[in-house]
């Protein structure tokens, strides 16, 4: 059924002096669970990274060939599923054999809620995935065990991040079970600071880990195999004999105009020999791309539930010029238009350089940025122009209170003001509401229930919940500011990881009870709005809230509930200041000498007012907000 290949390194192109490249040849590993429709930028970087140092470098995207086997569909289910540790627990019986804490397959029933959702978003029932895990894992690794020549090698580096660490664990336990010799080496979001260090500890598959960025750390770690020497004393990695002593590797690499284009060629020729991608396709795949390392907002002000950027968050962005050759140079390559971007947020110079020149360039490329979301409108039209058609903007709340708690630095009144714009000028928002903040009310809530009621015609978010702590982000490291009743590994770890290994260490969930947290009833009917909004979003015809002007009049047609819908006409003054706080939120003072009215400020405050009592505005600390979506797009 499945067409076994072999791809010995005398097929790999050479790099630099030969004969030194085919003595210290690397793999570089991509395996379960990631997307199969994009392809890894650590093994691309990697690649080039070693190939420029001159080591011969190959990559193998071998979570293509488990989508293969299980199917795309059933595949990219569980990718996005993360609420417990699931696709890792298909591999843990593989990955610690007679050690593995779970072969029975009680996670199944210790989360039977969340199990039984999961089993009908993989349309499969319990037996099915069970004989994935006893049957259909074994027999893929087997196969990737004889796909590739791994006596070739002398390293294997494995990438880990989110749900790959089992899947990785149970194919180099294989490797270093057949082949003694092999060197293996782990990199990646999962080995940051404390965990990769407990894990080299507490995992013996693992020879080397690098902790933290590798961009300088990488081809040290190279050369020192090469030339006989310790790889633990290269900065930044561990072994078994260093991890207690082992630190981040240096300082986060500022030099981003150094790093060579991710090379994904293995991905495209892989994916397209098991018929995953077609060949006319490609232009399907997102390409990612780096224009920038860590977070200028939480240089200044780290949001208390992020837990990105845990040894990394000082911001470096790539030279504008610089970016642009790359992103033509990846198109052309790659023949794919769609470019992802993996930073955590866009740089805000990049709006007076990057995506201008963009739009100059009048170039078809479409792009997927995470922003800050106190964009104006101005710029969320430059992005539009610029190709921008997702954006992650981190709009966590609709209220200024909760917004504070989280030290987002915005406004529920500048999250909306985005969501409205962005749906204007046609630009996808992936946005979450979370909860759970210590210092926030109930009337915070209720607030913004209200507020939501009011803006069914904007795109709905994703999801709504109590917030994760994460390692790394202030819930977690400052005690002293949040103390908590308890916080503990979250609970599948322990059904994934065998006793050996240090969950306080390896966790980067955490279950957890903050001291003064409001009961989980405060929020049931923030959920249950959410829920309706969804699924208003998903009739045929969606709510809308959408302005017709002209000259000292307006008419709004409100079609947000069929059941209240109407239209409104104002004239005059009314009519103005509407359209006055349309592009941002303004003050009754701001709407006075915008519009140079006579009428004093109580009464402009009045007429706000009172357009927020009929639900056509938003009223937020005094600034109120136009809701309404000009009728004629895209200006």
């Amino acid at each position: 059924m499945f067409q076994l290949q072999t791809h010995p390194i005398e097929e790999l192109p050479l790099a630099g002096n030969a004969a030194e490249a085919r003595a210290r040849p690397v793999a570089l590993v991509n395996m379960p669970f990631v997307s199969i429709y994009r392809p890894s930028l650590q093994l691309g970087l990697l690649r080039a990274i070693a190939e420029r140092h001159g080591f011969r470098a190959a990559t193998f995207h071998l979570n293509l060939d488990f989508a293969q086997q299980i199917g795309p569909k059933l595949y990219e289910q569980l990718v996005h599923h993360r609420g417990r540790m699931f696709g890792d627990w298909l591999f843990s019986p593989v990955a610690f054999a007679a050690n593995a804490p779970d072969r029975d397959g009680d996670l199944l029933d210790r989360f039977g809620e969340e199990a039984t959702l999961l089993l009908a978003d993989l349309g499969v029932d319990r037996d099915a995935l069970l004989d994935i895990r006893n049957r259909e894992v074994p027999r893929y690794l087997d196969r990737m065990l004889e796909r590739v020549d791994w006596s070739a090698f002398r390293v294997v580096g494995f990438t880990s991040t989110f749900q790959q660490n089992m899947a990785a664990f149970a194919l180099a336990a294989r490797l270093k079970e057949r082949f003694p010799d092999l060197i293996t080496l782990f990199g990646g979001a999962n080995f940051e600071g404390d965990m990769g260090l407990a894990l080299v500890e507490g995992v013996d598959c693992i020879d080397y880990a690098v902790i933290g960025e590798g961009d300088e750390t990488f081809p040290a770690f190279l050369r020192a195999v090469a030339d006989g020497d310790d790889p633990a004393l290269a900065p930044g990695v561990a072994s078994k004999a260093t991890a207690r002593e082992t630190r981040q590797s240096r300082a986060p690499f500022r030099r981003l105009d150094e790093l060579p284009l991710p090379d994904y060629e293995e991905y495209f020729t892989r994916a397209e020999e098991l018929g995953l991608i077609p060949d006319m396709s490609r232009r399907l795949v997102y390409l990612p791309f780096e224009s920038s390392r860590g977070c200028w907002w939480g240089q200044k002000h780290h949001c208390t539930f992020c837990g990105l950027n845990g040894g990394s968050m000082a911001y470096r962005s790539k030279s504008p010029a610089l970016l642009r050759e790359q992103l033509a140079e990846l198109v052309k390559r790659y023949r794919s238009f769609m470019l992802e971007a993996v930073d955590n947020i866009a740089d805000h110079d990049y709006f007076a350089s990057f995506f201008p020149a963009i739009v100059a360039d009048k170039s078809d490329y479409q792009f997927f940025y995470e922003v800050k979301s106190n964009l104006t409108r101005d710029k969320i039209r430059l992005l539009r122009d610029a190709g921008v058609k997702r954006i992650q903007p981190g709009v966590e709340s609709l209220n200024s209170h909760v917004l504070k708690l989280m030290r987002k630095g915005v406004s529920a009144a500048q999250n909306i003001n985005l969501l409205r714009w962005a749906l204007y000028y046609g630009i996808d928002v992936g946005w979450n509401v979370i909860w759970g903040f210590p210092g926030e009310t109930a009337d915070d809530y209720r607030e913004q229930l209200a507020a939501m009621k009011q803006l069914a015609h904007l795109q709905p978010p994703t999801g709504a919940g109590r917030i994760w702590m994460e390692r790394f982000s202030p819930l977690f490291t400052e005690r002293r500011n949040f103390p908590a009743r308890y916080v503990r590994p979250e609970a599948s770890y322990s059904y994934v990881y065998p006793s050996g290994v240090d969950l306080d260490r390896v966790a980067y969930f955490f279950e957890y009870e903050l001291d003064g947290a409001l009961a989980e009833e405060v929020y049931a009917d923030t959920r249950d709005w959410v829920r309706a909004w969804q699924a208003t979003w998903k009739q045929e015809m969606r709510p809308t809230l959408t302005y017709w002007s002209s000259p000292n009049f307006i008419q709004i047609d409100d079609l947000r509930d069929v059941e209240t819908s109407g239209t409104y006409t104002f004239k005059g003054a009314l009519a103005d200041i509407y359209i006055c706080c349309s592009d941002r939120p303004m003050t009754a003072a701001g709407v006075r000498e915008s519009l140079r009215l006579s009428e004093p400020e109580s009464e402009i405050a009045e007429a706000l007012h009172e357009f927020a009592n009929r639900g056509l505005m938003f009223h937020d600390g005094g600034q109120f907000l136009s809701l309404a979506i000009p009728a004629t797009l895209g200006r």
